[in-house]
């Protein structure tokens, strides 16, 4: 559908409307209702933010449109990102287990020494998953899923699936 918005003065004013509610209000498109091209949210790069959640409206090569006001992170806020996302790894329950893996400062993720095996369907449909075992730096095949999984949670130092306990 067709959209327009309002201007006055050569500035945008309230917010776009549909061609067929504008029809239907005043049977033609006013004179002081221009052309209007909805942009979605652009999806931004790790290091990417947006100044404001919602886009500006501005006339841009002769079409009035949304413009979203998205800039580099400072490198302080590089930094804390980082940061953030170290201490969020570090401070989960059993993060001694993972104590080998380090920030991947181009991704903001964290990443293990060793690249994970590709899945071996064969070895998931039997409830065995491959985990990450600190005590041997690699990757591991935990012991089959108990059952009734959602009594059970993985420990990683013991290498065994334990009954979660209230």
């Amino acid at each position: 559908m067709n959209l327009y918005i309002e201007i006055e003065n050569g500035a945008a004013k309230n917010h776009p409307a549909y061609e067929n509610n504008l029809l239907q209000a005043f049977n033609s498109i006013p004179s002081h209702w221009e052309s209007f091209i909805r942009v979605e949210r652009p999806k931004l790069t790790v290091y990417q933010v947006l100044d404001n959640p919602e886009p500006v409206y501005a006339k841009v090569n002769d079409v009035w449109t949304d413009v979203w006001l998205v800039r580099e992170m400072t490198a302080e806020e590089k930094t804390a990102k980082q940061q953030a996302i170290r201490n969020d790894f570090n401070d989960r329950e059993q993060a001694e287990n993972w104590s080998a893996w380090t920030l991947d400062e181009a991704t903001c993720t964290m990443q293990p020494p060793i690249p994970r095996p590709a899945p071996d369907q064969t070895k998931l449909d039997a409830g065995i998953g491959t985990f990450w075992c600190g005590a041997d730096s690699n990757w591991k095949d935990s012991p089959a899923r108990p059952v009734d999984d959602n009594q059970y949670k993985f420990d990683f130092l013991a290498w065994q699936w334990v009954q979660i306990t209230s």
